[in-house]
């Protein structure tokens, strides 16, 4: 055995620790590895073995490379503060028993490296234990007085919006300005190697400064939102008041430092790359799933059917995270998550922590349970590089490694900026109450565009006068700009796309049912020897007839869902599937992936679809909510065109990504001008399980529903589920609208959830579908009945439902927007009618009831009395128990029926008439 051929780094240094052990006691070790060393002992480049008081020397010198290589980032200097580095013992040789002379007696390969042949002995190789150098100035050269002008750009921007704006929030980059020229290196190498998609993700800090210099958002725009605008009279000179008035009228946007913004590079030939920064809310990390999804589906080739193809030369993500919101966020651990897994790859993400060692006001010791904010990363394999931010050719260096990494090895890199923040929070705010001696240092230290003039200066690259004169020209250059400044040309404002007049009424959703038989077929169709499971093989069975006749309903939810999945690919729009386990399905309806019982091969019909024209992703999501929407969101709106669908487990498992919700899928049209289209399916439904999983809470839903924001659904036949899913998919150009479905689970194979092939190659998606057997009685029926979803097969199937003609129940399919148009005919269609009735299993503070109430009070106008028959009023969504719910759901049905009945309220079900 050659212990340095064979072993290398810590190897080595464990072997050698074990033979010292067992030099001293030879029944410390196994008797295999105490055999090997009776027969060996430790040699040096071939020379002699070392003799016995050597060995020691040698694992020092071994144990002290490895502790540099590992602990060496706690000898740097990172702060620009200039608090002294943490240091560590073992970064001292005396802890491992060795002097310097020891190590200058010892050989350089003891210390593994590219360095060895470069150097004499070990003492020179620890040395050289560093970077090596290979992008780092003046060996990879940089231009040094471009650095210079593109720094007093980022602190006279800054300079100016605090002289001119005093008092305006803007969350100023100042402490961390190489962030700009971070930027700057790495998309100047992306557009070399010919990545066409830049997109970047950061919060508020320092956002402004890069939209201005790294996005070329226009310096009058920025300006121009500086400015106030009231009704009734102006601030701003040019323009009058109805001007202003017209101005106020279409913003109804969101300030400043979330907005985003988009830029085309000329990359020479035919290539344009585009550098892209969507709005990011206050929820600081927010936003950061949404980049990897759009990074995700800029990259993805669906043009073709099969599965996807993803590029990850194509796209390059580059998150900037703030140090207390990259180890205090969850949605940062989940996304993170997602960077390697198969549907979420993104081919690496170039992560910058913008770390200004502090919080709101908050000290690092009180934000985190780790040494450095970026500690996060290591669980995840990332390399991290921390930064002293007043070192430029260091931040240089730092995003040429990041990049070369990214590109050599597609996978995440992170740099830890350590810098500072000029003022408190935001402009406003005073540090000095909560960080008084930090802002004394902060007060005194001079501007890394001062400290890099000063170096040019030494280094005899310009006169001293010059940084000055730069400096003063960028300030006048702005106050140029404001001078002439026309806010109702320069303020531009993100409208979102209008939709196309009577779009939605002109879909045609319905497909011959030749077409439909056809479709069928082909998703039946699996490789021969491939092997089902035997109950999966019986329910194939049964779906091969239930197309077999124009009028029998037999077609369940999963075979409507794989009809209209197969012609929206025909139709040549590509399909994303993701969730918790969607694959399968959660309740075993799906199977969108075959496995065979075999051989575990996997066969997915949607993307062995002859007719298909455009391809079929279908992935289980990792058991994340937050970035899993987030990325969803990304995709739908990067790539607009393809139908993106993210299916719950369970509905009230959306309850974990309210955030995204809330700041994107509901509001990013107001916002931001975005226009997302992404389906959500949320399995809803009171049947007895206890409170968790019953509900999808449709009500958070319907809160956040207006200006026609969304779509909302809670379909209870395969047909109107077909229907839906159809409409979605053609409306995604036209008039696109996130969609939710409040999908079934014991309805999933309910004979009256079923449908026919009529169904879906006559029908379409109805908003409201009324009584059938009750309008052939019309004069008959004293009180109308609406509700939605699963209650009305509660309704239908109960006993009561003969023995109560005068009852008429109607459904309300479409929830939001409101369907008054479709319901006010049945209304009018029953002439004897005393009183309607809105019937839902939720309690009466959840469910549609809330939301459902003005609208149907105004449909009513008085003819009717307008009755609640539901639970009372909860803080939890349904019962504990399944006998408790089965009790409760019989005494809520009799209510339902009882036409005789006063208004009656118990500790059950609440009955108001309203």
């Amino acid at each position: 055995m050659n212990l340095w051929r064979d072993f290398h780094g810590p190897n080595a240094w464990y072997v050698l620790e074990l033979y010292e052990r067992y030099r001293q006691n030879p029944d410390s070790v196994d008797a295999a590895t105490r055999a090997s060393f009776a027969r060996w002992t430790p040699a040096v480049d071939g020379a002699p073995a070392v003799a016995a008081p050597a060995i020691g020397k040698i694992v020092g010198a071994v144990t002290l490379a490895q502790a540099i290589r590992t602990y060496g980032h706690l000898a740097a200097q990172l702060d620009p503060l200039g608090s002294p580095p943490p240091g560590d013992p073992s970064l001292e040789p005396t802890t491992h028993g060795v002097t310097e002379e020891d190590l200058r007696r010892l050989p350089a390969s003891l210390i593994d490296g590219p360095f060895v042949e470069r150097v004499a002995n070990a003492l020179e190789a620890i040395q050289a234990l560093a970077e090596s150098g290979r992008f780092r100035p003046p060996r990879d050269p940089i231009n040094p007085e471009a650095l210079l002008e593109r720094l007093t750009q980022v602190e006279a921007f800054e300079h100016f919006l605090h002289r001119m704006f005093p008092g305006k929030i803007r969350f100023s980059l100042e402490g961390l300005d190489m962030i700009v020229p971070i930027l700057d290196e790495v998309i100047g190498e992306a557009a070399e190697a010919r990545i066409h998609n830049i997109l970047i993700g950061m919060a508020h800090r320092g956002r402004l400064n890069v939209l201005a210099h790294v996005l070329n958002k226009p310096y009058a725009q920025i300006l121009a939102e500086f400015k106030d605008l009231t009704r009734g009279r102006t601030r701003l000179d040019g323009i009058d008041q109805a001007a202003g008035d017209r101005l106020l009228a279409s913003w109804t946007g969101y300030v400043k430092y979330h907005m985003g913004a988009r830029r085309a590079l000329k990359g020479g030939e035919p290539l344009n790359v585009v550098v892209s920064m969507p709005p990011n809310p206050s929820h600081v990390e927010s936003a950061y799933p949404v980049v990897e999804g759009m990074a995700y589906a800029a990259g993805t080739q669906v043009d073709k059917p099969g599965p996807p193809r993803f590029d990850p030369t194509v796209s390059l993500p580059i998150l900037i995270h703030g140090d207390a919101a990259f180890p205090g966020q969850g949605v940062v651990a989940e996304t993170l998550n997602l960077s390697r897994l198969p549907g979420y790859h993104t081919g690496g993400t170039i992560h910058v922590i913008a770390n200004n060692q502090l919080g709101y006001t908050t000290n690092p010791k009180d934000a985190r349970s780790t040494l450095y904010a970026s500690d996060l990363a290591m669980g995840f394999e990332i390399p991290i590089v921390h930064v002293n931010a007043d070192d430029p050719e260091a931040c240089i260096e730092s995003a040429r490694l990041a990049f070369a990494y990214r590109t050599k090895f597609q996978k995440d890199f992170l740099i830890d900026l350590i810098g500072y923040r000029r003022y408190g929070h935001n402009e406003g705010d005073e540090p000095r109450f909560t960080q008084p001696l930090m802002y004394e240092k902060i007060e005194r230290h001079l501007t890394v565009r001062e400290l890099w003039a000063t170096t040019m200066i030494a280094r005899g690259l310009i006169d001293g006068g010059w940084p000055k004169k730069l400096m003063q020209n960028r300030m006048q250059a702005l106050q140029r700009v404001l001078e002439s400044l026309h806010p109702e040309v320069d303020l531009v404002e993100p409208q979102p796309k209008a939709p196309a007049p009577g779009a939605a009424r002109r879909v045609q959703t319905a497909i011959p049912a030749q077409r439909l038989r056809e479709l069928h077929a082909s998703l039946l169709w699996v490789p021969e020897g491939f092997t089902l499971h035997p109950k999966l093989e019986r329910a194939m069975q049964r779906r091969r007839t239930a197309l077999a006749t124009l009028d029998e309903p037999g077609i369940d939810w999963a075979t409507a869902e794989h009809l209209a999945f197969a012609s929206i690919l025909k139709d040549g729009i590509a399909i994303r599937l993701t969730g918790q386990d969607v694959e399968r399905g959660a309740f075993g309806q799906r199977h969108a992936v075959f496995h065979d019982m075999k051989t575990g091969k996997v066969f997915t019909p949607l993307q062995a679809l002859p007719q298909a024209k455009a391809a079929f992703a279908v992935f289980n999501s990792p058991l994340t909510e937050n970035a899993a929407i987030g990325f969803e969101y990304g995709c739908n709106v990067q790539e607009p065109g393809r139908l993106i669908i993210w299916e719950a487990q369970y509905g009230d498992f959306v309850n974990g990504a309210q955030m995204m919700i809330d700041e994107f899928v509901a509001s990013a049209r107001a916002k931001w001008g975005q226009t997302p289209s992404l389906v959500m399916l949320l399995p809803h439904g009171y049947e007895g399980k206890g409170p968790d999983h019953s509900s999808a809470r449709l009500e958070r839903f319907l809160e956040l529903a207006a200006e026609t924001n969304m779509r909302i659904a809670n379909c209870t036949t395969a047909a109107q589920y077909f229907h839906l899913l159809r409409w979605q998919a053609a409306l995604l150009e036209a008039d696109p609208l996130p969609l939710v479905v409040l999908t079934p689970k014991s309805l999933l194979r309910h004979p009256l959830a079923c449908s026919s092939l009529w169904d879906l190659a006559e029908g379409r998606f109805k908003p409201v579908i009324d009584d059938a057997q009750a309008r052939q009685r019309p004069e008959e029926v004293r009180r109308l009945i609406l509700c939605s979803g699963k209650i009305h097969v509660d309704l239908v199937t109960s006993e009561h439902r003969a023995e109560t003609p005068g009852i008429a129940i109607t459904r309300i399919e479409r929830l939001y927007p409101f369907p008054a148009d479709d319901l006010r005919p049945v209304l009018d269609c029953y002439p004897k009618l005393e009183s309607v009735a809105w019937v839902q299993e939720e309690p009466e503070n959840m469910g549609a009831w809330i939301s459902l109430r003005p609208h149907l009070g105004a449909l009513i106008n008085g003819r009717w009395s307008l009755r609640y028959i539901g639970r009372p009023p909860n803080s939890s969504p349904t019962e504990g128990s399944s006998a408790w719910h089965a009790t409760n759901q019989r005494t809520l049905v009799e209510h339902a029926y009882d036409l005789n009945s006063a208004i009656a309220e118990d500790v059950f079900i609440s009955s108001k008439e309203t």
